[in-house]
């Protein structure tokens, strides 16, 4: 059978690799959709594809002037940057310094050289982060607001801002999320942790036959697996803190 490419696919496939439908799988409907809920959260938080970088951009209204704030899709867990688009937009201001550079030295650019283009930019933009510096930002993925530390009074309704972002991956939007070999893995030992949960209440019990519950040891045996899975989401598929990358 096809790897899945939904969510009621990929919980059937989870099921059968714990043996379904040849043994009875103790876990109800809504116990398997809280536990893919769970490993969707931990894939998210964690793994390098559960997360995407996103340029967002944001249309000021009299509202979020009023607000001093900016409401955010519920998808976005981070906001990192917020860039200065005005020298952008005002390319046509004789006064911008990047307009008098480019008109004055670089008209022709197949005839000089850009290092001290590079250089001088590279020192003006060292000089506004000392003496300026970034804007602050205040964002909680719990309340899905930016606040941009900033005078609100300077700005207007229908100007543009522009974030830097990350945004979970949507898997009812990218179907091959379903399909993440991990994902599978770590959610079947989430269902198995559950099977053992529910069996361990009846732990002793006898059945026909002599046969015996062991909740117990199935439990055991899905804690050993999820504890091996999240260890190999940190070393080999979260990326790595940026302050050490290099």
């Amino acid at each position: 059978m096809a790897l899945p490419s939904t969510r009621e696919t990929f919980k059937q496939y989870c099921l059968r690799q714990l043996g379904k439908p040849v043994i009875d799988i103790n876990v109800s409907d809504d116990q398997c959709e809280d536990r893919i809920d769970d490993a969707l959260q931990y894939y998210r938080d964690y793994h390098f594809d559960g997360t995407e970088k996103v340029y967002l951009k944001k249309t000021l209204t009299a509202d979020d002037i009023t607000n001093m704030y900016l409401d955010l899709d519920a998808s976005i867990i981070g906001v990192v940057n917020m860039f200065d688009i005005g020298d952008s937009v005002n390319t046509n201001n004789i006064f911008n310094l990047k307009y008098q550079i480019s008109l004055n030295d670089i008209f022709d650019a197949s005839d000089v050289t850009m290092l001290g283009f590079y250089q001088a930019f590279a020192h003006v933009a060292l000089l506004e982060e000392l003496l300026v510096g970034q804007q602050p930002l205040r964002f909680n993925r719990h309340k899905n607001r930016v606040h941009v530390d900033m005078n609100w009074n300077k700005v207007i309704a229908g100007e543009i801002l522009i974030f830097e972002a990350y945004q979970v991956v949507d898997p009812a939007a990218n179907a091959d999320v379903w399909a993440d070999r991990w994902l599978i893995r770590y959610t079947t030992e989430l269902f198995k942790k559950q099977w053992g949960s529910n069996l361990s209440k009846f732990e002793g019990m006898q059945l026909p036959g002599g046969v015996t519950f062991n909740g117990v040891k199935i439990y055991d045996d899905a804690i050993t697996e999820l504890n091996k899975l999240e260890e190999e989401m940190i070393t080999s598929y979260s990326l790595p803190v940026h302050d050490l990358t290099g």
